[in-house]
């Protein structure tokens, strides 16, 4: 029988193309920015767009197997104003706890059977470390205690309840190769058919490659040279990702070596692309390093450094071109691909026969 995925929060629609690449069909979404809708509508037409929400009952909407869902990170993240899950935008991750109870009292606790929950690394720490226990315990409709040490861990369980949960710090970094930029982000799966959230979330599974050219969606290829994002004409290119947060800080201590360092090492990823902007780097060839300048990379460049097929935001749904700013943007707020695959690999592995 076919897995069946609802997507909250949904973005441009990364969960949805995980969901697809790994066999299970995505069949409907929720989002009320405008650009992520119309890039989402153009890769998935037959995917229903349920809109606000606040607005959505999940008794009445159509019941899936997989429910993911990505909530407002504004009020969680490090750069943000740390108000936390009590955050006009983060408390929202309460509405898609409620949708979940809401299908599962409608649909006799059948369905979804896996949910999976994302954010930035900083609910681990945000509101004294107390929001993500309410997290965990909002999940169980428990009271979960803090570790003994205070302090979350980056991989963790909670068993002996309904849904049996499992979470993990991913990296996206470290998920392709050529590696991409930099994006710590908690992935926290939820089984309310079993004890499986760790043969999902755990579990050493082979990687999809990158799409392949005219593969996916009718798109070309990601692959590139994503070492250095950028079509060399046979040159060498060079490029150094400048640390911002690290430049800010050393100039404002005026230590000159680490304001030197932070215009970026060899072995230093690419920082994580941010919603709000998107930062700069210095490029030069190999064979004239006085001829380099500083530069933003451009939106192809942030999908291919987020996995993504090359040209997944340029355009919408009617074939209009998608503006710069909201590609940014859409993409500062996106997951990387191969870490949703990951997940979406291992659900399809577990949910062999649904219901």
């Amino acid at each position: 029988m076919t897995i069946k995925l609802g997507s909250l929060f949904d973005g441009i629609g990364v969960f949805p193309l995980a969901a697809a690449r790994c066999g299970i069909t995505p069949v409907w979404a929720s989002e009320i920015e405008k650009a992520p809708i119309s890039i989402t509508k153009r890769h998935f037409p037959d995917m229903a767009h349920l809109g606000d929400i606040t607005r959505m009952d999940g008794g009445a909407i159509p019941p899936v197997h997989v429910l993911t869902f990505g909530s407002p990170c504004q009020n969680l993240s490090q750069i943000g104003n740390r108000d936390g899950l009590a955050g006009a935008k983060s408390s929202l991750f309460f509405q898609a706890i409620r949708i979940i109870k809401e299908m599962r009292d409608a649909t006799d606790n059948l369905f979804p059977v896996i949910a999976v929950w994302e954010n930035v690394m900083g609910a681990f720490s945000s509101n004294d470390r107390m929001d993500f226990r309410a997290v965990l315990s909002a999940f169980n409709a428990a009271d979960i205690p803090m570790p003994a040490s205070g302090r979350w861990a980056g991989a963790g369980m909670v068993r002996g309840g309904t849904p049996d949960l499992s979470w993990r710090l991913m990296d996206a970094q470290y998920w392709a190769s050529p590696r991409l930029a930099r994006r710590q982000r908690i992935f926290l799966v939820a089984d309310f058919g079993g004890r499986r959230s760790h043969e999902i979330l755990f579990k050493p599974r082979p990687m999809h490659p990158l799409s392949e050219a005219g593969g996916d969606r009718g798109l070309s290829s990601p692959e590139g040279d994503r070492g250095t994002f950028l079509e060399a004409g046979g040159r060498v290119p060079v490029t150094r990702p400048f640390q911002c947060f690290r430049m800010r800080a050393s100039a404002k201590d005026r230590t000159q070596e680490a304001f030197r360092n932070s215009f970026g090492l060899p072995t230093d990823p690419f920082p994580t692309l941010l919603a709000g902007g998107v930062a700069p780097f210095a490029f030069w060839y190999e064979d004239d390093p006085a001829g380099g300048f500083v530069r933003f990379p451009t939106e192809l460049e942030c999908e291919r450094l987020m996995g993504l097929p090359e040209g997944w935001t340029k355009y919408g749904a009617g074939g209009e071109e998608i503006r710069a700013a909201s590609r940014y943007k859409a993409l500062g707020n996106a997951i990387a691909l191969p870490c949703a695959e990951y997940i979406m690999a291992g659900i399809k592995e577990v949910l062999h026969d649904p219901v």
